[in-house]
């Protein structure tokens, strides 16, 4: 089992960057498949991105590809997402979640395929 919790939301502009971060408990953090998912207010949840166990590989969302890059340092036990070139769409609690699934890429971006879940940080980002 493994607990995270995220840190790092806040309000930035338009065109602005964000560097969030996500703690995890536990020695098997490299046995977890990470992702990030958000979610604005009246909207569904949604994908992110996601990395694998080692870090080689990450998938984005079609909407943040090329502007957010996720990365993980498993000695830290740590996974961050880099958000540069913010846009006010992307206004959103932003979620870490874990998953022991060792499914591809269409498994991890579903939010169901993850056991464990922070508590959200909150991202705003003004006109």
């Amino acid at each position: 089992q493994v607990q995270v919790a995220e840190s790092g939301g806040g309000l930035v502009q338009d065109g602005g960057s964000l560097r969030l971060s996500c703690a995890a408990s536990g020695r098997t953090f490299s046995s977890y498949t990470m992702g990030w998912f958000r979610q604005a207010p009246g909207k569904e949840r949604e994908f992110v991105a996601a990395i694998s166990r080692s870090g080689g590989s990450a998938h984005y969302a079609e909407s943040v590809r090329g502007r957010f890059t996720c990365s993980r340092d498993n000695a830290k036990n740590t996974v961050y997402l880099q958000m540069n070139s913010l846009k006010p769409e992307d206004t959103a609690v932003y979620y870490c979640a874990a998953t022991s699934s060792s499914g591809g890429s269409v498994i991890t971006a579903r939010s169901w395929a993850y056991e464990f879940w922070g508590q959200g940080t909150q991202v705003t980002v003004s006109s």
